[in-house]
């Protein structure tokens, strides 16, 4: 009786002996995978719409704890922010999904040095994005306290869900893309773009330019906010020459 063994997973193809139609094949499964993940993750958002809204609107009640109802217009506008916060929560629930078939599909192209660094990087910024957000979730309710206020006693605010809901993932998505701040300024030392000693001279004015930026890329355009990204740029840009005087060590 013959015996049967079992058969070797067959190896990944290496990258410089793959052709152009393995590497769009490769891609295409990649793309495949993360789209399934994030179907599947948009039906659970979609079942915990009510949960995800009451997060979303937390800071809202936080400000006006006794009327804090969105309101809608037209009759098919319920059943769009439904979609609108599946679609939104299906991707943040499949980031490490779509984020693992992202470092598959990079990682045969990267040489063991590359790949060193590759994983601290992708870490902090996953962790620096993550931070970014929550940031901008708990500084909300002083921007909007702020722009309900700015407007007159004599105004009677009013929201509705797309304008609400699109103002806050907004922010907390410029937030976290800002937060990624230090992150590129270490790869551009690491990559020789830029010194440490050239940093150091550029304090005074990265600090004008930071705070600058931090007022035009604020959605809400609310001091609250624009300090709130601000000061942690500041912080970031010096932990920046730290962190890279401590690497070239």
């Amino acid at each position: 009786m013959a015996i049967k063994l079992p058969k070797r997973k067959a190896k990944r193809p290496i990258p410089d002996t793959m052709t152009l139609v393995e590497h769009l094949s490769e891609l295409r499964r990649r793309l495949i995978v993360s789209i399934v993940a994030v179907l599947i993750t948009g039906s659970v958002a979609f079942g915990l719409y009510n949960h995800i809204l009451h997060f979303l609107t937390g800071p809202y009640c936080h400000v006006s704890p006794h009327h804090c109802q969105l309101f809608v217009t037209g009759p098919l506008d319920g059943f769009s922010i439904r979609l609108r916060i599946a679609a939104y929560g299906g991707l943040f629930l499949a980031s490490p999904v779509v984020l693992w078939e992202i470092w598959r599909f990079i990682t045969p192209g990267l040489n063991p040095n590359e790949k060193r660094y590759a994983v601290p990087f992708i870490t902090g910024s996953i962790t620096l994005f993550t931070l970014g957000a929550t940031v901008a979730y708990y500084t909300f309710p002083h921007a909007l306290r702020f722009l309900s206020q700015v407007g007159g006693p004599d105004i009677q605010a009013i929201y509705s869900p797309n304008s609400y809901l699109s103002l806050i993932t907004l922010l907390m998505v410029a937030f976290g893309i800002t937060f990624e701040f230090p992150v590129v300024l270490i790869s551009l030392e690491l990559a020789g773009v830029l010194t440490t000693a050239r940093l150091s001279q550029w304090r005074r004015w990265a600090i004008v330019i930071i705070v600058a930026l931090a007022a035009l890329i604020t959605p809400s355009s609310d001091p609250f906010s624009m300090l709130a990204l601000a000061v942690p740029m500041c912080i970031f840009y010096e932990a920046s020459i730290i962190v890279g005087k401590l690497m070239h060590k």
